[in-house]
């Protein structure tokens, strides 16, 4: 329950601030090319409350899901009669119509809401960069494996514990985000990597898993441990009558190696064990500076996995701000990256070399919030929201009817052929995208709902 909650809490603040952003954009152009705005609404459904300031009435709405804006003739009025070219044209003869006013300015209308999202995300990330920054005390900057899950993609591929990547999908000396981006772009499909072991630079082929396990892509599913800190796994606490009491570990050991494995994250250290399926284990421990005989564990299951019974030290973490110019370097680059990789995945959704069922909808990313807000540290947060917010603005522009990109082609198409496109077809083909983009949104939720953990049993 308290995970659903937060899910629940962090869907409707992130994607709240970010369609209140978007709707925004088209505000203030509106109202700066001197169209009627009538409302301004944060949310959707009866209105609570608000104040009416010249011809826009700002208000609260019920539902805290995003909200919008209505400008006068920015829409096709419901077909009643004969009465509907008449009515166009009294609004094209209104001087506050959106529809009285030149195309060039109705399409800065339309693009302002997804430049809106694109600013929100390189504001976002630049105050990240500026303020925070957020980078461990002591971090492995190279992309070298600590560990290679037995039976996984990555074993059957020939990697090996100490591997370096050097080359993976079509980016060269990638760091562990790109690794983790290209694998999820490619499930279900087979990339080229080369590594570097032991001086000699080897080819491999790793074919990628398809299916998500009820969650969000990880490099685990593909069997690979990165190995991002040096140093020992730190022991924060022992639990009572667990196998790591029993063999006598205590607050504050450090954990050196296990069976020989120089493992630094209990990451390594639990898929270590629950390939083991519980076998004893060898655990060179080191306390108040000095190593102690080997002690002998045995795993236990707990919490339906393989484990010892300790809460691991956090890896520590350090802020340290840039400078202004160089934050606008990272978060541009930042957003660069991003919007490149969502243009990527529509490029392969529309040449199926990406599944549409791999897309995430409302409850997908209602779990992604849901995580990041308890995962410790801001990036994992701002990140979230400045992706979500780049995201919103790319799809916007999609030349589809009812999105931004759609109200774009039509007024350049209108542009072309030098006059208005009939109310009525403007109308048929709004409807037309309504029942389309209804549809295609009914099965995203199916989608995201059979992902749930909940379902995951019931695959085969």
């Amino acid at each position: 329950m308290h995970e659903f909650l937060v899910s629940v809490v962090a869907f409707i603040v992130l994607v709240g601030v970010m369609v209140v952003v978007h709707e925004f954009g088209h505000f203030a152009v509106a109202k700066l090319c001197g169209v009627r705005v009538e409302a301004f609404s944060v949310g959707f459904g009866p209105r609570l409350f608000g104040v009416k300031y010249g011809d826009t009435d700002y208000m609260v709405c019920l539902l805290p899901l995003g909200g919008y804006v209505k400008m006068t003739g920015e829409t096709p009025e419901p077909i009643t009669g004969n009465g509907d070219e008449a009515a166009a044209s009294d609004l094209a003869n209104d001087p506050g119509s959106f529809t009285a006013h030149p195309r060039w300015q109705r399409m800065l209308i339309g693009v302002a809401g997804p430049v809106a999202n694109f600013l929100l995300a390189f504001v976002i990330m630049l105050g990240y960069f500026a303020w925070i920054n957020e980078v461990p005390r002591h971090e492995v900057k190279t992309t070298t494996i600590e560990w290679v899950v037995a039976g996984t993609p990555a074993a059957e591929a020939g990697f090996q514990p100490g591997d370096l990547i050097q080359h993976f999908d079509n980016v060269d000396n990638p760091d562990w985000d790109q690794v983790n981006q290209r694998a999820a772009l490619n499930q279900g499909q087979t990339v080229p990597v080369t590594v570097q072991r032991g001086g000699q630079t080897v080819a491999l082929t790793l074919r990628q898993p398809s299916e998500l396990k009820g969650r969000q892509f990880d490099l685990t599913d593909m069997g690979l441990i990165p190995e991002f800190v040096p140093g020992p796994i730190g022991v924060e606490h022992v639990t009572p009558d667990t196998p790591a009491e029993q063999a006598g570990l205590r607050d504050g050991d450090a954990i050196q190696a296990v069976d020989g494995h120089a493992f630094h994250t209990v990451q390594s250290l639990l898929a270590y064990m629950q390939s083991g399926e519980g076998k004893a284990i060898s655990l060179s421990v080191v306390r108040n500076g000095q190593l102690l005989p080997p002690i002998i564990a045995h795993p236990a299951k707990l919490d339906k996995g393989w484990k010892l019974g300790f809460v691991p030290k956090p890896v520590p973490f350090a802020l340290n701000p840039l400078p202004w110019n160089e934050a606008a370097i990272k978060s541009e680059a930042f957003c660069a990256d991003n919007s490149s990789l969502i243009v990527e995945v529509l490029q392969r959704l529309f040449t199926r070399r990406v599944s549409i069922s791999q897309l995430a909808g409302p409850v997908g990313i209602a779990r992604m919030a849901g995580d990041a807000a308890e995962t410790r540290g801001w990036l994992p947060k701002l990140g979230l929201a400045s992706a979500i917010s780049l995201n919103l603005g790319i799809l916007n522009l999609l030349p589809f009817p009812i999105l931004d990109g759609g109200l774009i082609l039509l007024l350049m198409i209108e542009s072309v052929i030098r006059r208005d496109i009939g109310v009525q077809i403007k109308e048929r083909i709004y409807q037309a995208a309504f029942v389309v983009l209804v549809a295609f949104f009914a099965f995203v939720i199916f989608n995201d709902v059979t992902k749930l953990p909940i379902f995951s049993h019931l695959k085969p």
